[in-house]
């Protein structure tokens, strides 16, 4: 079972802090695709923008227990 981070007595969610994890990583790997033309071949950049990020979140959601000791 995944239990809640305490942070100086507050209980945060996992998903909060896989998605601060997330976020620059996600910002970064938008850079490197407008950089390199990727979004002229989407329709719709906010829905792969949410896409990727969404994407970004699970890899790190899925990574992460591995790093961390129980």
């Amino acid at each position: 079972m995944i239990s809640e981070l305490n942070i100086a007595g507050v209980f945060f969610p996992p998903l909060l802090a896989w998605s601060l994890i997330g976020l620059p990583i996600s910002v970064v790997a938008r850079a490197v695709l407008a950089r390199m033309g990727f979004y002229r071949l989407v329709w719709h950049r906010p829905l792969v923008d949410l896409s990727l990020f969404v994407l970004i979140v699970a890899a790190v959601a899925a990574a992460l227990p591995q790093w961390i000791p129980p």
